[in-house]
């Protein structure tokens, strides 16, 4: 997946703001609160944490179908 401008622009306000969003890959829907956006190997990636069990997660943006801010 290739974000657009606007895209970038909503998952750095919700990095900043702690706001969920939510991330389809591969049949799955992962909603998540982001931590950070970083690029691995030339890969983007965005590191995040489950709401409720507090657990990590890396998602990586290559894999991911959807990516949507949760309001």
């Amino acid at each position: 997946m290739q974000l657009t401008v606007k895209q970038y622009d909503a998952l750095e306000h919700a990095i900043t703001r702690g706001q969920r969003i939510a991330v389809y890959r591969r049949g799955t829907e992962f909603v998540v609160v982001p931590e950070r956006l970083v690029l691995r190997n030339r890969r983007e990636c965005i590191e995040a944490r489950h709401p409720t069990t507090g657990d990590h997660i890396a998602l990586w943006l290559d894999e991911a179908e959807t990516l949507e801010v949760v309001r």
